[in-house]
């Protein structure tokens, strides 16, 4: 896609800090980071968000799921990581090329408060 901020980091047209890439996915240092490590998985085929995925896109889906843990240890974060995937603008996604986040390297707040549910 031609406007797609993502496509173009794919293709080389925009640097990027690579820390993993295959014939289906690149993975990247976030240009501004919420942790101390905060990378992004994308499969190199646009698909604006999860949202828009359907059964032709599971091996994709698939491919990043397999690879974040992967990454992440290359990265070291063996006490673990998160993984977050934003979907729709009303899900806090701000480029509409699908892309897992994978946060580490310090204690991460909790997402959601379960005492406060109670």
């Amino acid at each position: 896609m031609i406007d797609c901020i993502f496509c173009k980091i794919v293709a080389g047209a925009i640097p990027s800090k690579k820390v993993y890439e295959d014939d289906h996915l690149f993975a990247f240092h976030d240009i501004q980071p919420a942790a101390p490590v905060h990378v992004l998985i994308i499969p190199k085929a646009h698909v604006a968000s999860l949202a828009d995925c359907n059964a032709s896109h599971l091996e994709d889906l698939g491919r990043i799921l397999l690879a974040a843990p992967n990454i992440a240890a290359e990265l070291g974060l063996s006490d673990g990581f998160r993984t977050i995937i934003n979907t729709g603008k009303g899900g806090g996604q701000e480029v509409f090329h699908i892309h897992a986040h994978i946060l580490g390297g310090a204690p991460l707040r909790p997402l959601v408060d379960c005492v406060a549910l109670a």
